[in-house]
């Protein structure tokens, strides 16, 4: 009675009200759990949404889209909480203890707090949240150890499959991840989660298991994975990846000049950086690309589908649509540099946070910490990179060559087309277990059919150079068995495997041997040299060396090939 009472009393939301918050809210996502669960809500008061950020590696601009959604949820009149997930940021990054995790919190809040301001977002409308405020309380951790009963270690390694860094031999941090996760939303006391396609299998992990605990089911709302700038995924801890929001503005320029954009080929990051983000931000559907007139004066598109067909037809040229995102993303990062420029405070923060800042491009470990130690001391912050570079490299034995080198891993191939430059290359689109899907060039036309490329697990060797072929990069390569008369068949993995899961060779764990090769260095023909050892063997399993290649879910097979040269 008491609740028919209150709904009598509350004022009526028009169905036509309630289409234009959810259209808004839903707009450039990629799928959205619980829509009709999200207009019941709407029909009776604004939605509570969550967003959460582990605070790892530097915010780049990447993080401008989901920015841009936060923006369309509190124009929709949603109650946004924007969540700090130090805890999880320890569980998922070891290498950052807590003082300096405490620091990037602030670090996080200031960028993302300039961000929202930069797209004209008003701060006082959110909510911020720090996870160790409420994660570490004693009804938070008893509901952890209720979850662990219900919980199989399948469904939490699964869950956490495209975000926890999937290793042979799983930490337990990593199947607690996905749980916290979860239980944030009971606890945030929100209506929805949002976050990026990546996350979906936390998503589904919530709804099959909160309910099991005696909490409702949440709504969960999926930006889709937008290709970086510059080409493949935005790392964080790969400066020549990403674009800092403390670039400068020729940082920027030359980053972009450097970004995937072949001419016709819509599938890049600077068209979607103009579709989930440029465009949003202006408020309005159209796009002008500001040209000299001897260039042919400005071009005008009514809406992002005229700019991206237009640019399918060859009549934007790819130079003309980098430019203008580069004269927009400038305008948008310039306050937030002049922010961090004007106070000496906010500077002293981010070489506190992150110490490898103080020498820009500085990588982190010995040579990070010498640079950072020289300029504290008032010494030559290059000098003493450099010194530790080589005093590490004197005392670093010679390692072995041989599999343990590989970053050998599961990818999902999502999407394979003819490359447009070449009638014998193909290029894919796959999903290696990280936030974004690798663009792939491989030379299987003509060998492999292109329906038999759809959709489906392979092995890729991601820790190649990048290489460009016919004007894509390529940033991994698809193992194929060959037979002698070159047949080709694209090496399998058992079909539970997920993207990311490592690939190993018994007697070659990475756990006994060393992690993969960063790169693998193209000079030293480390590959090369591991090559003539991979064959397949007689019952058509992968091998090295007669060992068989493994995966946690079993071996790598060939279809028919065996004694096949895997390349």
């Amino acid at each position: 009675m008491a609740t028919a009472s209150v709904s009598a009393s509350a004022p009526a939301v028009s169905s036509e009200a309630v289409e234009e918050k959810f259209a808004l809210i839903t707009r450039n996502l990629q799928e959205t759990l619980g829509a009709e669960a999200m207009k019941s809500v709407l029909a009776e008061r604004d939605l509570k949404v969550y967003w959460g950020t582990a605070t790892t590696g530097r915010p780049h601009v990447a993080y401008f889209v989901p920015m841009c959604k936060l923006a369309d949820f509190l124009r929709a009149g949603c109650k946004v909480t924007v969540l700090f997930a130090d805890l999880h940021a320890y569980l998922d990054n070891q290498k950052a203890p807590w003082d300096l995790l405490k620091l990037r919190v602030q670090y996080y809040e200031i960028i993302i707090k300039a961000m929202l301001e930069s797209i004209g977002v008003s701060t006082d409308k959110l909510e911020f949240v720090r996870g160790t405020d409420y994660q570490l309380s004693e009804a938070y951790i008893l509901d952890m150890f209720r979850l662990s009963t219900t919980v199989t270690e399948h469904d939490a390694k699964k869950a956490g499959a495209e975000v926890v860094k999937q290793v042979e031999h799983p930490l337990l941090s990593g199947l607690l991840y996905p749980g916290l996760q979860a239980l944030d939303e009971e606890y945030l006391k929100v209506d929805a989660q949002f976050g990026g396609v990546d996350q979906r299998k936390i998503f589904t992990y919530a709804e099959k298991y909160l309910p099991q605990l005696g909490y409702k089911k949440r709504i969960h709302m999926m930006n889709p994975m937008v290709p970086g700038l510059t080409g493949g995924k935005m790392s964080s801890s790969d400066a020549d990846s990403k674009i800092d929001m403390l670039d400068s503005a020729a940082d920027v320029k030359k980053k972009i000049r450097k970004a995937f954009c072949e001419e016709g080929n819509v599938n890049n990051g600077v068209l979607m950086f103009i579709k989930y983000v440029l465009i949003p931000v202006s408020g309005r559907e159209e796009f002008i690309i500001r040209r000299e007139e001897k260039h042919g004066g400005d071009l005008s598109f009514p809406s992002y589908q005229a700019l991206e067909d237009a640019f399918a037809r060859k009549e934007v040229y790819p130079l003309d649509l980098k430019n203008a995102v580069t004269d927009e993303l400038n305008k948008l990062m310039e306050p937030i540099r002049r922010k961090f420029a004007d106070s000496a405070e906010l500077t002293e923060l981010l070489h506190s946070a992150y110490p490898e800042s103080i020498k820009k491009g500085a990588a982190s470990g010995a040579k990070g910490g010498a640079a950072a130690a020289a300029a504290a001391e008032g010494g030559s912050a290059k000098a003493a990179s450099a010194k530790a570079a080589k005093q590490t490299a004197a005392k670093a034995p010679e390692r072995a060559v041989d599999f343990s080198r590989l970053d050998m891993r599961v990818g999902r191939i999502v999407t394979a087309t003819m490359h447009p430059e070449a009638d014998k290359l193909y290029l894919e689109t796959v999903d290696v277990g990280e936030a974004e899907p690798r663009t792939v060039v491989s030379g299987l036309a003509g060998k492999v059919p292109l329906e038999e490329m759809q959709d489906r697990l392979a092995v890729l060797l991601c820790n190649l150079k990048p290489a460009n072929m016919r004007g894509v990069k390529s940033h991994a390569m698809v193992m194929c068995a060959v037979g002698e008369d070159g047949t080709t068949e694209v090496l399998t993995p058992p079909a539970d495997c997920a993207p990311g899961d490592r690939v190993f060779v018994p007697g070659y764990e990475n756990e006994k041997c060393g992690a993969p090769d960063q790169v693998l260095n193209p000079k030293k023909k480390v590959y090369e040299q591991i090559q003539p050892d991979l064959k397949t063997l007689d019952d058509k399993t992968a091998g090295y060396k007669d060992l068989p290649w493994q995966t946690a879910k079993g071996p790598v097979v060939a279809q028919t090939l065996s004694g096949a040269v895997i390349r």
